[in-house]
């Protein structure tokens, strides 16, 4: 269907990545993977033409259609959710329209044995087939059956979109895309803004779908349920793995022992030529020799081993003066869109260096509320800021607001002040943005560096109030985890929109759960929370039974035993990472042994080793405790599994 050839994209010395070639199949599911910054982003928008290569060609039949669904995006305000879905149909609505202008002529011409008039009635029975068979007007099943798919409900069919948050507001633009039924399907990140619901839904849309697929994301469930062919970019190579994404994993980690095995040889053999270049070179009776090595030198390629990203950002939030005891008191607050009330008699107070977490299904109302502390959109009740509040505001659509004919550096260079400006390329480098990559634009960045830059923004601003929307959206895991650390080290206060469980989990002392028009307060950690509600995970709220309506608003809720299972879960959590620290640590020393144990092999299989006393002992040694290391590491496996047991 779409042949890759030779593709080689570079935006500076060092190319993105180069000689990529495959070809996607009818009915192809591929996963691309790859660290953030390879090019996953680069390569989709090369596919569908919104990028051009360095070199290389996509070669794409004349007949072919594609839909993609970029991680950012352009979203239109001034329709209904049903007029904007009704777009993916424009060419069926073009159809229609120049076979209502040909029917109108049949009626209106009278020379009926003309040529012109013949060729007339044979254009528009072909368009009219054609028409039919792409399912005429029976379309608005199709756009009720998909929007309701993702989430939305009947009566949101007709609200204006402008009254939706920008995750629904994605959703739309995938239910158009995914309305077209294009010949090949390019989603970046699409379960981004999804709940759980609409994932089961859009991998069993994919699924049965006869369109082929090709998608990035960092779900992991997601790409093992929909997609049954892995391509990743590693080295600026681009490497087809024609299995799922958990066979991926598997033969990735062979792949990477071979490549291992094959550097370390390597960097023998080149230190052994060294060597005897260094050793030989001013003999003139081995000028001869040493030439040959140094030329043999010249053409060896070097090995590269697969990248394993192990680099991480350093964040810390700069000193600020202090708030008043209250930065945030809601009374009675309320938000309506028209007819359609989001919540309210909304009541609450957050006390200075609380760290908060908002929850609930898409639509109910976070980032709403989170607009209204931001005084971007009105509202009636009343919603005080506290004294010396200053906030810093990640909102969902954060990456969008870069300006993207900037350079990474540019972008920072603005906001930066004071001491700070010295140490632009230091906190650049933290991010791993330093050296070239500094000098990026804005708008070849990855939506993960883009989120990556609009933190650093954020960072160098002096702030005591955090309000963060979504802010892992578009993180990958170990940036994840530092986010959270600088977050618990920040000394102000903090609130967190999140679906992230793990994310949430040891940083918030309160949650804050939004459902049927209302905010109720929960005293304790996430997964206190959790088991208040008895559900699993924060993608079971709309499956867990709504509270009553006429409940009391922000009623708090004091888990009896909550602290406690919360104390034991962290330390079994610290006891599973000792052991799993212990195993690695023993696959180590066996690694090790062993590859010492082949070394001391290799010595006794000569005439000299064999007689070596000193050999034999280690060797004898050696195998005597490796036995013993297998042995204690056949016990911690153990012991992690039973851990590990559900």
């Amino acid at each position: 269907m779409i042949s890759v050839e030779s593709l080689k994209v570079e935006f500076g010395v060092k190319p993105l990545f180069h000689d990529a070639s495959f070809v996607v199949n009818d009915r192809d599911r591929i996963a691309l993977v790859g660290k953030n910054g390879a090019g996953k982003s680069t390569l989709l928008k090369i596919i569908c033409g919104q990028q051009r290569p360095t070199s290389g060609r996509v070669v794409i039949p004349a007949d072919t259609t594609i839909g993609y669904l970029p991680q950012v995006m352009i979203l239109q305000d001034d329709t209904t959710v049903r007029e904007e879905a009704r777009k993916a149909f424009a060419s069926r609505t073009n159809m229609r329209e120049r076979l209502d202008h040909m029917e109108r002529q049949l009626a209106e011409r009278t020379d009926y044995d003309s040529a012109e008039y013949t060729a007339l009635v044979e254009r528009f029975t072909q368009e009219h087939d054609r028409y039919q068979m792409m399912g005429g007007e029976n379309y608005e099943a199709e756009i009720d059956r998909t929007l309701m798919g993702l989430g939305f409900t009947r009566k949101d069919l007709d609200r204006p979109t402008s009254e939706f948050s920008g995750g629904w507001r994605m959703r739309i633009e995938l239910a158009k895309i995914l309305l077209q039924s294009p010949d090949i399907l390019l989603l970046d990140e699409p379960t981004n803004h999804l709940d759980i619901e609409s994932i089961q839904w859009l991998e069993q849309f994919l699924a049965t779908s006869s369109s082929a697929v090709m998608l990035v994301s960092h779900d992991r469930a997601f790409i093992n349920n929909v997609t049954n062919r892995t391509i990743e970019i590693t080295c600026g190579q681009v490497i087809d793995y024609r299995v799922r994404y958990n066979e991926y994993v598997v033969l990735r980690a062979e792949r990477r022992e071979q490549q291992l095995r094959a550097y370390e040889n390597q960097q023998k053999e080149i230190a052994d030529i060294k060597e005897f270049i260094e050793r030989f070179r001013y003999k003139p009776t081995k000028a001869v020799q040493v030439q040959s090595r140094i030329k043999q030198l010249a053409k060896i390629v070097p090995i590269e081993i697969d990248e394993v990203d192990n680099s991480a950002m350093h964040l810390k939030f700069p000193p600020c003066l202090r708030s008043g005891d209250f930065p945030i008191i809601c009374e009675d607050l309320r938000k309506d869109y028209g007819q359609h009330t989001v919540f309210d008699h909304v009541t609450f107070t957050i006390r200075r260096g609380e760290k908060v977490a908002f929850v609930g299904k898409n639509g109910e109302g976070k980032s709403t509320l989170v607009k209204c502390i931001m005084d971007e959109i009105p509202y009636t009740g009343m919603l005080k800021i506290g004294h010396n509040v200053q906030i810093g505001y990640f909102a969902q659509n954060q990456a969008q607001l870069l300006d993207e004919n900037l350079t990474v550096f540019d972008t920072i260079d603005y906001v930066a002040k004071g001491d700070v400006r010295p140490r632009i390329n230091d906190i650049l480098g933290a991010f791993m943005f330093g050296g070239e990559e500094s000098e990026k634009r804005v708008k070849v960045l990855s939506g993960g560096e883009r989120s990556r830059l609009a933190i650093i923004r954020l960072l160098l601003q002096p702030v005591n109030l955090l309000i963060l929307d979504e802010p892992t959206n578009h993180l990958d895991m170990p940036s994840k985890d530092v986010l959270k650390e600088a977050i618990k080290a920040f000394d102000g206060t903090a609130i967190i929109v999140s679906h992230d469980r793990e994310f949430l989990d040891g940083l918030v002392t309160k949650v804050y759960e939004f459902g049927g028009g209302r905010v109720r307060e929960h005293l304790g950690g996430i997964y206190d929370f959790l088991q208040s509600r008895n559900i699993d995970s924060l993608n079971q709220l709309g499956l867990a039974a709504n509270p009553q309506s006429g409940a009391k608003p922000a009623q708090s809720t004091t888990p009896s035993t909550g602290k406690q299972n919360y104390e034991e879960r962290r330390e079994q959590q610290r006891h599973i990472r000792r052991i799993e620290k212990a195993v690695k640590d023993s696959e180590t020393k066996i690694s090790n042994m062993e590859k010492r144990l082949s070394e001391l092999d290799a010595i006794l299989c000569t005439p000299e080793g064999a007689s070596d006393m000193e050999v034999v002992t280690e060797y004898t040694s050696t195998k005597r405790v490796l036995d013993e290391e297998i042995e204690r590491w056949e016990s911690l496996s153990l012991q992690l599994e039973e851990l590990n047991a559900p």
